[in-house]
């Protein structure tokens, strides 16, 4: 089969792989489309340790069953489908509770780690376990189904903390999970929502998805500003989505008493702050980590229009030209959000 292959920093080659076989309790899955995500386009570069080369990345896809292993009884050949990113084992512990987020033996599709390896779905054909695989209805198109996964993180995160139709909730980030954060946010009942991003193309996103208030941090107060919508009180939930430690710090700052803050984002793995803030005013802090259940919950949503995955769509492009499509994403230069690669 045909792949792009990720064999060092900051390159790709389109070529020539050896084709996946189904094992028993697996589906072999014909890929029809498969989005780039923020942390492929981090972990190209090499920085992260979470996409070590030779590798075929790719983890937000969608396509048509192809062949399925022997314990596989509810899907059959034909079926248009959709995945999880994260791959549980189904058996331990936290599988049984339905935290497959948490799972023991949990991997990731594209990801390669010291610990593990598992190829992903920019490539014609990949393998995954039944349990993670999904049917999408005739009317939603491979490329919004490749948006599943990305949804279902966002509203995970949504579901995390309490949110009640009095709430003002801010989100800090505009990019393709933020975005879909505050459309969970607003499915919650939140009574304003409010994003917070330095990039007015996102901003302008964010408004179009039904934003009540879009921030921009340098070219106003961002306390001061959130402070205002909220009658001095603060966000009652707070939506960490970027990742950087001035951020999180920034999320601090502008949560309110005895409020929520949310971190979803992990470009730096430490964050300094002043632990008295979290001591004397009583925040709660939760972090937000891929998705558990709400995959298939996603399917309703994005097929009812409930969640709009429209404005997200920078880009379709077929998969020999990945290479090109990760360096206009890495250098930033284009007013871009997703770009979707078809085999």
């Amino acid at each position: 089969m045909k792949a792009l292959i990720h064999t060092k920093p900051y390159c790709f080659e389109y070529s020539d792989f050896p084709e996946p076989a189904a094992g028993d309790d697996e589906v072999l899955i014909r890929v029809k489309s498969c989005g780039i995500c923020g942390s492929d386009v981090h972990g190209f570069t090499g920085k992260t340790g979470r996409r070590i080369p030779p590798l075929i990345m790719g983890h937000e896809a969608a396509g048509v069953v192809e062949d399925f292993g022997d314990n596989v009884k509810d899907l059959k050949k034909g079926d248009r489908v959709c995945f999880d990113s994260t791959v549980y084992c189904n058996k331990c512990q936290p599988c049984r509770n339905g935290l497959f987020n948490r799972c023991d033996k949990r991997q990731v599709l594209g990801v390669s780690t010291p610990e593990f390896k598992r190829h992903g779905a920019f490539a014609e054909y990949v393998a995954v376990p039944s349990w993670i695989v999904f049917k999408i209805p005739d009317n939603m198109s491979f490329i919004q189904a490749a948006f599943l996964e990305p949804a279902s993180i966002g509203t995970h995160a949504g579901n995390r903390p309490p949110i009640s139709s009095e709430d003002t909730v801010v989100v800090i980030g505009g990019g393709t999970i933020g975005l879909f954060v505050m459309q969970a946010a607003k499915l919650r009942g939140a009574a304003k929502v409010i994003v917070v991003d330095i990039n007015e193309f996102r901003l302008g996103l964010a408004s179009k998805l039904g934003a009540d208030k879009v921030i921009n941090p340098l070219k106003s107060n961002l306390k001061e500003m959130v402070f205002k919508e909220t009658k001095n009180k603060g966000a009652d939930v707070t939506f960490e989505v970027v990742g950087y430690a001035q951020t999180f710090r920034n999320g601090i700052s502008i949560t309110k008493t005895g409020g929520h803050l949310v971190a979803v984002g992990n470009l730096e793995q430490t964050a300094e702050f002043n632990l008295q803030e979290l001591v004397a005013r009583e925040l709660t802090f939760r972090g937000s980590y891929a998705s558990s259940g709400e995959f298939s919950e996603c399917i309703g949503l994005v097929a009812s229009g409930k969640i709009n995955i429209e404005p997200l769509i920078s880009d379709v492009l077929p998969l020999e030209d990945g290479a090109s499509a990760f360096e206009r994403l890495y250098k930033a230069e284009e007013n871009l959000l997703k770009i979707v690669l078809e085999p």
